[in-house]
């Protein structure tokens, strides 16, 4: 297993970061054997790590294709940093108690213009269109009275 500064304790859960890695690694590899800068954020959150835009920038995201490669040995110094702070990260059951917040009725609807503000407020900021598109492909039609169902 390559060297990271994780400590023994989260050796288990290296295992597995390690594992997913390598296969996301294989996915994203090019012809020379790197992973483009412009798909950092791809692979990362592949690994499961999700850090912002901004964070990725530091990393060395790049805005254009060719302008930084990533080997293997260089990337996983940077997934070993990056899960440091997953334990401050929310997960899909948060997610779901915060929408609870907005569901009056209890009965597993909220109002469709509260979800996609939330949306577009909390954490990496969305656009109005990106908003849209993930309402198109991920949930069903408003009912009569703007509600939809956001498990």
């Amino acid at each position: 297993m390559p060297q990271t500064d994780l400590s023994s304790r989260d050796l288990e859960t290296s295992c597995v970061t390690f594992a997913v890695a390598e296969f996301s690694f294989e996915l994203f590899k090019d012809h020379e054997n790197k992973v483009d800068g412009t798909l950092l954020g791809k692979f990362m959150y592949n690994c499961n790590v999700n850090p912002s835009q901004e964070t990725l920038k530091k990393y060395g995201l790049a805005e254009k294709e060719g302008q930084k490669k990533f080997t293997y040995e260089e990337l996983l110094p940077i997934i070993s940093e990056l899960k440091k702070d997953v334990k401050d990260q929310g997960c899909y059951e948060d997610f779901i108690e915060c929408l609870k917040l907005y569901d009056k009725d209890e009965n597993g609807q909220m109002q469709a213009g509260e979800l996609s503000n939330s949306l577009m407020c909390l954490g990496e900021k969305l656009s109005d269109a990106e908003v849209d598109q993930l309402f198109d492909d991920c949930l069903d039609e408003e009912d009569d009275e703007g509600n939809i169902e956001y498990i």
